[in-house]
């Protein structure tokens, strides 16, 4: 019970504390996979850190927790996603798509009176007092209006003091534009008989009756058109059909297989500008490590000479683009290379109007360019610990024997160089085959392709397609191809990165 046990215990209290918060959230939410993994983490945490012979997971859990939560769950949530059609028109359950068609179909009733209404509260639950021939009638979104007895109206017939509720005062409702969001789409149920529609108020202080001119049938899993008679079917597409062949816009998100990839090879929309962007994305990955690596590796080989004056200097400025944010820098090159008033053609090209981020060609260019010019201090750095690291007496062996520099650089820097320097190009790559930064700063994907719904650009890489293809962006949502996208970029990372560890070791036989 020393000061030690007493820290852990205050650490572990506050732990438990958050843990159940997440467990009685998840419950709430009816979200039971959570609320298993989240007893589970919290009894194995508590287990390891008050039993003596758990000592190595005292340090390793912390870890293991964060790896399960910020890769295992990711890489397996994304894998779900991918094999369903979870987006725009697909973002609920079929009971909320039901909901929202309700909803979308709902008119106000031609003969409908207007009732005084007030907002009151209930802890965090919202409802609507609705003063009908004297009485007060009082409902929620999931109770329908109710009389409440001993209920004060005040002028205007509206209701001032409801027994177990809080009237919110007219002037909060004014001023707080979330609760004003929360109050137009409330819909309170007249009844329990759906047909008789719901009561919704657009300024919160008079309420008037909607209805919806869909009816649901859930044994049948249809909902019927009470004006045109149209018949709309549940499918295994997540969609409503009619029996005319229309749709309703709202649909649920369902497993559909393998279809998402299957229509990045096969849709015409899709297919084209993805192998272009899967294209231009090796291209520009193995662009910027290969010239990166190349320029690096110069400027230290010229810069590692002793006879070199104030090379300190020279290399403090030749690092400063390393030193600079990276999108701060990209933003800085976009204006630069602005064809109407950037900097570069007005010194480099006389004033001349180069469309170096509106030309596909140049765009493409421009952006390689700029990561060269972001990149080529960390190699620099690299490049330049490498070579003063290297065994000076094999290089005065060489020069002994007659080799000259390029012979001398060839057989003996360059591979010795690879050797240290073979990862970090490795993971280069895999950084710039992901390097959104660049891209949405720089060029944002553009200028994009003509006629293509996913608005992909010639300088759109595969991160950047999946952004804008998930819909984040603005546009049409399509998560589920977005996750599929993803797990090729992340298989294709790790095949390449596979491959190339593997040939890295034969570069060892040089030490």
């Amino acid at each position: 019970m020393g000061g030690g046990f007493l820290v852990k215990l205050l650490l572990m209290g506050i732990v438990n504390a958050f843990g159940v918060s997440v467990i009685l959230s998840a419950w709430q939410a009816q979200s039971w996979a959570i609320l298993g993994v989240s007893v589970a983490l919290l009894a194995i945490a508590d287990w390891v850190y008050f039993s003596r012979r758990a000592l190595p997971l005292k340090y390793l859990l912390p870890g293991l927790v964060f790896l399960a939560i910020f890769q295992v769950f990711t890489l397996a949530y994304t894998g779900y996603v991918a094999f369903t059609n979870y987006g725009t028109g697909h973002a609920g359950s079929m009971q909320q798509a039901v909901d929202a068609a309700l909803i979308q179909a709902e008119k106000r009733l031609p003969d409908s009176p207007t009732y005084p209404l007030a907002v009151v509260r209930q802890g965090d639950e919202i409802g609507f007092a609705i003063t009908d021939d004297g009485e007060v009638r009082v409902g929620t979104a999931e109770e329908p209006l109710s009389v409440v007895e001993d209920a004060t109206v005040g002028d205007g017939g509206v209701a001032t003091a409801v027994p177990g509720w809080e009237v919110i005062p007219r002037a909060q409702l004014l001023t707080d534009t979330t609760l004003q969001q929360l109050v137009t789409s409330l819909r309170v149920p007249v009844s329990d008989d759906a047909e008789e529609g719901s009561i919704r108020t657009r300024e919160g202080s008079k309420g008037t009756i909607y209805s919806s001119s869909l009816e649901w049938d859930e044994t049948s899993q249809t909902l019927t058109n009470t004006e045109t008679r149209v018949v709309y079917s549940a499918n295994d597409r997540g969609e409503f059909v009619g029996d005319d062949g229309s749709r309703l816009p709202t649909g649920w998100y369902v497993n559909i297989g393998a279809d998402n990839f299957v229509r990045a090879v096969t849709d015409p929309s899709l297919a084209g500008p993805l192998l272009t962007v899967t294209l231009w994305t090796f291209v520009f990955a193995i662009a910027s490590v290969v010239v990166s690596f190349a320029v690096g590796l110069a400027f230290a080989l010229i810069y590692n000479d002793p006879r070199l004056r104030g090379r300190k200097v020279i290399r403090t400025l030749l690092i400063l683009p390393y030193a600079f944010p990276a999108f701060m820098s990209a933003l800085l090159w976009r204006g630069m290379l602005n064809a109407e008033f950037g900097v570069v053609n007005e010194l480099f090209f006389f004033g001349s109007t180069i469309g170096w981020l509106s030309d596909p060609v140049l765009a493409r260019l421009a952006v390689v360019f700029v990561n060269v010019w972001l990149s080529y201090p960390y190699w620099f750095l690299v490049s330049t610990g490498a070579l003063q690291a290297l065994p000076a007496d094999t290089l005065e062996a060489a020069t002994i024997d007659g080799a000259g520099r390029w012979r001398r650089f060839q057989a003996i820097t360059l591979p010795l160089l690879l050797v240290a320097t073979a990862p970090l190009a490795i993971s280069s790559f895999a950084f710039s085959f992901n390097n959104f930064t660049i891209i949405y700063m720089l060029t944002e994907g553009g200028p994009a392709f003509p006629g293509n719904q996913a608005r992909l650009g010639a300088t759109d890489i595969l991160i950047s397609a999946i952004y804008k293809i998930s819909g984040v962006s603005g546009g049409v949502a399509d998560y589920g191809l977005a996750s599929a996208l993803s797990i090729v970029v992340f298989i294709v990372i790790g095949v390449i990165s596979a491959l190339a560890f593997r040939q890295t070791r034969k570069l060892e036989e040089y030490q």
